[in-house]
């Protein structure tokens, strides 16, 4: 795939970019490596100050930055502006909270007068999607570099001008050179510099496979790696849950960013008490749902950000059908220019089809009935993924036992599940290993140094 960057309202490439050669990489890296020496030794103060201005940029940019998400993958422009305002919650959390996360921490109970004491690895090579071109960079960047790690970003090849946006912000509020910075290379490169000894550690959100190719490659280098690779999120509704309220946030949950979310609803599970209403009301939302240019305000369905990734979900949804599903509503590829796919609502997807078991990237929302309590959870746990998992009831019992028995990195109730900075995000089977955000997250690429001292 070429590094181009691609309208996808209009599928006209609108600039193509040259890869870095191996030299132009290797300058890189030991630029990284040079910088890594030096900012190392700064203080959480000189950091967090740093951090802050960054905060600020992302707030009085938000217009310029959103532009050039939608720009290069579909988003509408209000949801780009607030994913730019989001960054910033990134930065100032990490600035105020990441010297108290870091602090060395006291062992009483040890032999001795010890601690465990909190350093940085060094250069951390991040692998990140186009679905939050800015948001799933900050989310590792800000307590990345808040620890003093130096940060490689090997962005998606169709979201070139954001990759070369996010290392300006870091220029312009001071990062010494070599602190950010955003490589223009392909996928394969990118594996293959896992093996780098300058690389100290690898995160990657993306697909199943790429995980593997990762995990592999850090395995292989004996170095730590995140993972974060989708998901299929069950979204439960049992009888006590307000219907028309859930229906709402089932839509959205549903169709955000396109439907382009690895912690988008995906599987809606339904008591059969309320499944027939609950259906009625879903449909009748998706199809008024108005998709079209996501730069007109009146728009809430915007293009998938490539052509490939229509053919894929027509795919898919065909496979449904053949399989025993039934389409509800839509089930068609966008007519006219540009990577449109209707919001679609598929119901009776059989679970031992070959479909059921994957991820839907674009607005198509899989619909079930379920007997009982027990019967929802079987069916929510019948994933090889477990990201997150919402689940809409005011009966506190069944509150405590849905957070208890939802197999997923994170469950949220009578809420969507969103990613925010104090809370770890991550996810559990096909869906990954390791924290970003919160305290985990920080501390997922530093050396916890045990030290021992005796007079």
């Amino acid at each position: 795939m070429a590094i181009a960057t691609i309208n996808p309202t209009t599928g006209e490439t609108l600039e193509t970019f040259p890869a870095l050669t191996s030299a132009e990489l290797n300058t890189r890296l030991d630029g990284a490596t040079a910088a890594f020496r030096r900012y190392r030794r700064t203080s959480f103060a000189e950091r967090g100050e740093k951090m802050v201005r960054l905060a600020d940029l992302f707030e009085g940019e938000q217009d310029r930055l959103g532009r050039l998400m939608m720009l290069e993958m579909g988003k509408p422009l209000a949801q780009a502006r607030a994913e730019a305002a989001k960054c910033a919650t990134a930065c100032r959390y990490y600035a105020e909270q990441a010297g108290r996360m870091l602090a060395d921490e006291p062992v009483p109970e040890a032999t001795g007068r010890c601690h465990v004491r909190f350093e940085p690895l060094g250069v951390v090579l991040a692998i990140m999607p186009w679905n939050f071109p800015f948001w799933q960079v900050m989310r590792f960047a800000a307590p990345a570099l808040m620890a003093g790690n130096v940060a490689l970003l090997k962005h998606s090849e169709n979201v070139p001008q954001c990759a070369r946006a996010i290392e300006e912000l870091f220029c312009r509020v001071g990062f010494d050179e070599g602190c950010f910075q955003a490589l223009l290379i392909e996928k394969e490169s990118a594996t293959a510099l896992i093996e780098d000894p300058r690389i100290a550690a690898v995160t990657l959100t993306g697909s199943v496979t790429a995980g593997r190719a990762v995990g592999s490659a850090a395995g292989k280098a004996i170095k730590p790696s995140v993972l974060e690779l989708g998901g299929s999120d069950p979204f439960i509704v049992l009888p006590s849950a307000p219907l028309a309220d859930t229906v709402a946030q089932a839509v959205q949950g549903r169709v955000q960013n396109n439907g382009q979310s690895c912690i988008a609803a995906k599987r809606f599970i339904v008591h059969t008490a309320i499944y027939d209403e609950f259906e009625r009301l879903f449909v009748e939302a998706f199809r008024h749902l108005r998709m079209g240019d996501p730069l007109l305000p009146e728009t809430e369905i915007g293009p998938l950000a490539l052509g490939r990734f229509v053919d894929t979900l027509e795919h898919q949804v065909q496979m449904a059908v053949k399989a025993g599903a039934r389409v509800l509503v839509g089930g068609r590829r966008g007519t006219g220019p540009g990577f449109f796919y209707e919001p679609t609502i598929l119901t009776e997807v059989p679970v031992e089809s070959a479909v059921y078991g994957e991820e839907f990237f674009g607005p198509v929302a899989m619909l079930f009935r379920a007997r009982d309590f027990d019967h929802a959870l079987e069916l929510a746990n019948h994933s090889a993924y477990g990201l997150g998992a919402s689940l809409w009831t005011r009966d506190e019992a069944e509150q405590q036992r849905g957070i208890a028995e939802l197999q997923a990195g994170q469950v949220f109730v009578n809420c969507l599940v969103a990613s925010q900075p104090a809370l770890p995000f991550g996810g559990i089977k096909e869906s990954g290993y390791g924290r970003e955000l919160g305290s985990l997250g920080i501390r997922e690429f530093v050396n916890a140094k045990s030290v021992r001292v005796e007079e």
